[in-house]
């Protein structure tokens, strides 16, 4: 991997883990809908020599996130529900590319991933897609666009919005609007397809 200055773009993937995709307790099947896009951005993000970020939820048995939320036990280390799904473990050791875990539903908050943000400094663009779109997507997005503002830092945020998905969808789509809404009203920009 080349010295981290010299990323000039970054694709951050947010939890594409077995734990909300393939099994588990949050597991649903249909967020595998959003890796077909997920892959052909991961590939353009390769040949641009941008930096590819995969965020895996990793946690502990006893998390408090795992309190907060009922009580239902997802993605703890060891389990292979942290790993990232199949399609992607693939891209996990290419050049370029960059694994971090976090344990709470914000990847600004993993200590990892605020020491990379001290080191690519010369980012110029920040894509994310992932899951969970109301959760793990939108508080990292707006933590990140806050970690930006703080430090006064001229770089464009975008989410696509056909490359993320969140559990449970259809009976969750006023967490989703709510979501979209409040990262747009963050200054954060959704984009589909090809509109950047």
């Amino acid at each position: 991997m080349k010295n981290l200055k010299f990323y000039e773009g970054m694709l951050i993937v947010v939890d594409m883990v077995n734990g909300f995709v393939k099994e588990g307790a949050l597991a649903d099947p249909l967020i595998g809908r959003i890796v077909p896009r997920q892959l052909t951005l991961i590939k353009e993000a390769h040949e641009k020599g941008h930096l590819v970020v995969f965020v895996q939820d990793t946690h502990i048995e006893n998390s408090k996130e795992h309190q907060r939320f009922g009580g239902a036990l997802h993605c703890v280390a060891g389990t292979g529900e942290e790993d990232l799904i199949d399609e992607l473990k693939a891209l996990d050791h290419q050049e370029d590319t960059i694994c971090i875990p976090k344990n709470s539903t914000s990847f600004m908050e993993a200590p990892n991933f605020r020491k990379l943000m001290e080191e690519v400094s010369n980012v110029k663009e920040i894509d994310v897609v992932g899951c969970c779109t109301d959760i793990c997507v939108m508080n990292g997005t707006m933590g990140l666009a806050n970690y930006l503002d703080e430090w006064n830092k001229d770089v464009k945020l975008r989410v696509h919005t056909d490359a993320i998905a969140t559990f449970q969808e259809e009976g969750r789509q006023k967490y989703v609007e709510a979501a979209m809404l409040l990262m747009e009203q963050q200054g954060i920009q959704l984009v589909k397809g090809k509109e950047r």
